[in-house]
């Protein structure tokens, strides 16, 4: 099972950006990797696993913006696509792998 979180939050001031800065920290130090600037997931021990990481993600939301959580099971996910245009060299498709728990 794998967690996907979106979120689109302000950047305008200081303090905006300080606390987009700060949750994108919790979801890192939640196990969450970053797939893009404001998309985020983790692999989970099924439902109840979900469960938990997606009650974190709601305990440690910002004052403002908008943030949405997603459930796919691993079939699902193992079908997304990476479309690369000009992508900076750090980015590639990465090779087949298996993901034990």
């Amino acid at each position: 099972m794998w967690v996907f979180v979106f979120f689109d939050l302000p950047v305008g001031t200081k303090s905006e950006r300080r606390a987009a800065s700060k949750f994108r920290l919790f979801l890192k130090d939640d196990g969450f990797l970053m797939l893009q600037y404001s998309v985020y997931a983790r692999v989970c021990r099924g439902d109840d696993g979900a469960e938990v990481h997606i009650k974190r993600v709601a305990s440690g939301l910002p004052a403002k913006g908008s943030v949405r959580a997603l459930q796919v099971t691993d079939r699902q996910y193992g079908r997304m696509r990476l479309m690369l245009g000009t992508a900076p060299k750090n980015e590639r498709a990465a090779s087949q792998q298996m993901v034990l728990l």
